[in-house]
């Protein structure tokens, strides 16, 4: 089979075969453009508007195709990602590394565009993102190693924008962390009931239990209370509290779509964290908006 009749499996492997399948591009793209905000009191170049964004396409691609190969022993036993290339045979391991170096080298080339510090970030990301699928052997919640790869392009914002990582960096990444485990979790939860079967695979939403649901809403709440603290230190206002209040508000009806561990609404309920994102987001640019 040639290269052009292959491209509906690679795009498969990289999630880009249907619109929704990008929530995880957003979700990984979202606290990176709010930390770049931030660091640059304001609207920042557009070149690094580009790199960032382009760049979380890329590295989101590529951990969906290594995490593909990681779990491809697997997949074919959980009801959602049978059909996944590797686990029907359609595409080979072999296939799916070189796509993963492909986009990690487009990745790496944007890098090269800025400093030091950053490229240095990157290569932790990079680390964090290939070893992610792996934890979920060992790990009782991978989603927080999940957090930390999910928050990494805060630093590698401020990086680019101020040559340093500060502490507020470091803060807002540790915030971004707890949101990552209450989406994820809530991702887990429709696979739990195969991963179970299978007892090869932990996640958080195994290892909550029954308190899976309080998990979540406390991880949101923590989420919540840190990234505020954040932007007050950052010298964000009003606009900005106005805009928690929404986010804080779409995390509540993210509740109602859990709250029964259906599988599609808990389905619905990752996708939505993607308005949570978008209002975090509107609620730091928009303060700096009115403030001129």
């Amino acid at each position: 089979m040639n290269i052009v009749a292959r491209l509906p499996h690679y795009a498969h492997l990289i999630r880009v075969d249907t619109l929704d399948k990008q929530v995880g591009t957003t979700l990984l793209l979202w606290p990176t453009i709010w930390g770049l905000w931030i660091a640059a009191g304001g609207l920042p170049s557009l070149h690094l508007i580009l790199i960032f964004a382009f760049g979380s396409f890329l590295m989101h691609s590529a951990g969906c195709v290594l995490n593909d190969y990681a779990d491809r022993e697997f997949d074919a036993h959980v009801e959602r990602t049978r059909s996944r290339p590797l686990a029907t045979g359609a595409a080979s391991p072999r296939e799916a590394i070189y796509l993963a170096a492909f986009l990690l080298l487009i990745a790496f080339a944007l890098i090269l565009t800025l400093n030091t510090l950053v490229f240095w970030l990157a290569l932790a990301a990079l680390a964090l993102t290939a070893s992610y699928p792996f934890t979920k052997r060992f790990l009782p919640v991978p989603q927080a190693y999940l957090g930390f790869a999910y928050g990494f392009g805060i630093p590698m914002a401020f990086a680019a924008v101020q040559n340093t990582v500060p502490p507020l960096a470091w803060l807002l990444l540790a915030g971004n962390l707890f949101w990552v485990i209450a989406f994820d979790t809530a991702y887990a939860m429709v696979d739990r009931a195969d991963d179970i079967k299978l007892g090869l695979i932990r996640s958080s939403a195994i290892s909550f239990g029954r308190f899976d649901i309080l998990a979540i809403m406390l991880c949101y709440a923590i989420f919540f209370s840190v990234t505020i603290l954040g932007g007050l230190l950052a010298g964000l206002g009003w606009v900005f509290l106005a805009g928690m209040a929404v986010a804080v508000a779409l995390a509540g009806y993210i509740y109602t779509l859990i709250r029964h561990r259906e599988r599609a609404p808990c389905w619905r309920a990752f996708v939505f964290n993607n308005w949570v994102g978008m209002a975090v987001f509107a609620s730091v640019a928009l303060d700096y908006v009115v403030r001129g």
